[in-house]
């Protein structure tokens, strides 16, 4: 964090602390339980179709701004992808992007954008990646109980979701704003 504000301090840029995963999400579905009037049994559609495409997302919890993408793989030419959208949509702001340990994420054949430095997270833990609550909520308000016929009416389904946490920023930083994260700032 220190380096991150000195290179953000020589620049002349505020510095922004994001959090980034990629989860997937496809036509493979898990039946759960659900609320339903006494006495009646709901339907749920249920299916094992492995089709899946990738919604990459990065979180400010502290101001709830967000930046999302989707994309067919979870890979390094991905992962650059995302990374040079990420850099050029906050392109005013010197980046500080908290990542896991995934082997895309740390490649030597990505290029980081001059405006973000790269920090990761302690191995085997998602709990302290504040993304993988955005990514709970949308299967669980979105994707929970729902069968996809296509793949394209997936990619319409977190096309929707990605705006609908987009233009919440309330709602984001409710959700991500952590107290560890909270007194760093």
């Amino acid at each position: 964090m220190r380096q991150a504000r000195r290179v953000a301090a020589a620049n002349k840029r505020p510095l922004r602390v994001l959090f980034a995963d990629e989860a997937r999400f496809g036509r493979m579905n898990r039946p759960q339980a659900c609320w339903a009037p006494t006495g009646v049994r709901p339907e749920v559609a249920s299916q094992l179709i492995r089709e899946y495409i990738y919604l990459y997302g990065a979180v400010c919890p502290s101001d709830g701004t967000c930046a999302f993408l989707i994309l067919p793989a979870s890979d390094t030419e991905c992962f650059q992808i995302f990374l040079n959208t990420v850099a050029k949509k906050f392109a005013r702001s010197q980046i500080l992007l908290v990542v896991d340990g995934a082997g895309n994420h740390g490649s030597g054949d990505l290029v980081i954008p001059r405006n973000v430095i790269l920090e990761f997270l302690p191995a085997y833990s998602p709990e302290l990646n504040p993304q993988e609550h955005i990514w709970d909520d949308i299967r669980e308000k979105v994707f929970k109980n729902y069968a996809a016929k296509s793949m394209d009416e997936v990619c319409g389904k977190l096309v929707q979701a990605a705006l609908y946490v987009e233009r919440n920023p309330k709602m984001v930083k409710s959700m991500t704003l952590f107290p560890y994260i909270r007194n760093a700032l």
